[in-house]
């Protein structure tokens, strides 16, 4: 451990990069700079601390070589201080101390220690993960918790790299907390079912040339435009941006739970369903790629249905607003979360939900993505909507598709005109048309 940091304190004044244990990390003489922000690590992040850890020890034990890297600390040497202030990675800094205050409450040689945490949300969270530490050990034996406290020093590693410049680090802060903060959800999945893969080899090569062979944007738009949207929908809650703090509901079950629900899903593998897990690893890959094949079906084949009209055809290839873009993806939505349950393409049905998801659009001045939201929900908090209709939750809970095909919708308004008459109104006659309320011509 001392020579970790001695060999540290001698490149304080150089851009380099080592590999350290995360009880050496803690041993160093650390400061929180004032330009960090507060500690924001909620209870859920703890939980995956404490779960990958226990993952990675159980791993060390099978092989001796075994190590688990927790990420990349940037320090920069204060002279003013003598100290490193922490440029990026305050936040693992500060849970792994509280981890490691619960399992050795008389640890004096950490600097954090001496931290004045005067931020409101420091305090809270701080307050809030050490309890929640304490209530996951109250289960565990002692052995159990020398097992965590060796891991620091024998199985946990970092990568420190030192800033030599302030300039630098204010950079990189910068970097870390605006441009490179968000990563693509996607991506960190990709990493995670690999890694569910790790046994596999073979599997795993195969695994990223096929997701190497697909467009980045055509499997982002696939969650973030279809996937996402439906998987909250159908279980009645609000969607939102799907970001890298979302991506819980796609990390799928583990090959080795004892759950019930996981053995069923083990038995369903690998017949899919948007609103249903799936098991962890290979099968992720295989239900991206089985998707992304699926909505390029039902994009193409659907409208061949709803374009015999002329005049819907014509309205589609040439509206382009933003109100409309969100119902015709609303649209599409419906009919994937239906094809997916049903393996159909009833014609009713496809009128019936065409009908359902552009009704908005005639009867809103203004057509946000918060009203699609609450629209795919049923929720009718606007006097102007026509339909109050979940249809997300009648679809994932319908047993038959003739149930979909004989939920009424809404057509003809008070007074009998799209509320923006101007934009709309052809959108208005081309749906009463096609739901025989206005003859053809």
């Amino acid at each position: 451990m001392e020579s970790s940091i001695n060999t540290l304190n001698q490149k304080s004044r150089l851009k380099q990069a080592q590999i350290m244990s995360v009880e050496s990390l803690l041993s160093i003489n650390l400061s929180i700079p004032d330009y960090q922000r507060p500690y924001k690590w909620s209870i859920k992040n703890i939980t995956d601390l404490l779960v990958d850890t226990e993952n990675a020890i159980n791993e060390g034990e099978k092989y001796s070589a075994f190590r688990y890297r927790v990420g990349t600390i940037i320090l920069h040497f204060n002279k003013k201080t003598n100290s490193f202030d922490i440029v990026d990675g305050q936040q693992r800094c500060i849970s792994f101390l509280l981890l490691k205050l619960f399992l050795k409450p008389d640890m004096t040689d950490c600097s954090l220690l001496n931290t004045n945490f005067s931020h409101p949300d420091s305090q809270s969270n701080i307050h809030a993960n050490y309890l929640f530490i304490r209530d996951w050990f109250a289960a565990k034996k002692d052995a159990d918790r020398e097992r965590f406290l060796d891991a620091f020093s024998k199985l946990l590693e970092v990568v420190v790299l030192v800033v030599p410049k302030e300039s630098e680090a204010f950079q990189l802060f910068d970097s870390q907390n605006t441009r490179g903060r968000e990563l693509d959800p996607h991506d960190l999945l990709k990493a995670y079912h690999l890694r569910e893969m790790r046994n596999y080899p073979y599997d795993m090569q195969r695994a990223v040339t096929k997701w190497e062979a697909i467009k980045p944007i055509e499997i982002k738009e696939l969650f973030s435009k279809y996937l996402f949207p439906i998987m909250n929908w159908t279980h009645y809650q609000k969607s939102r941006a799907f970001t890298s703090k979302e991506i819980d509901v796609y990390k799928g079950i583990n090959e080795a739970s004892p759950y019930s629900y996981a053995s069923r899903a083990k038995k369903a593998m690998p017949a899919f369903q948007i609103s249903e897990s799936f098991i962890a690893g290979s099968d992720f890959f295989e239900m991206v790629e089985y998707y992304l094949y699926l909505l390029k079906f039902v994009q193409e084949e659907v409208y061949k249905y709803i374009c015999l009209d002329e005049g819907l055809k014509r309205i589609l290839k040439q509206s382009k607003s933003v109100g409309f873009g969100y119902a015709k993806q609303l649209f599409e939505c419906a009919v994937f979360c239906y094809y997916d349950r049903f393996r159909n393409f009833d014609p009713q049905v496809v009128k019936k939900l065409f009908t359902w998801a552009f009704m908005i659009r005639v009867d809103m001045e203004n057509l946000p993505f918060d009203t699609i939201n609450r629209y795919a929900l049923g929720i009718n908090d606007n006097s102007n909507y026509s339909n109050s209709i979940p249809m997300f939750s009648i679809i994932n809970s319908a047993r038959l598709h003739t149930e979909v095909a004989s939920v009424p919708v809404t057509v003809l308004r008070t007074p009998d005109e799209a509320r923006n008459k101007k934009n709309w109104n052809d959108l208005y006659i081309a749906l009463k048309r096609i739901n025989g309320f206005e003859e053809v011509g």
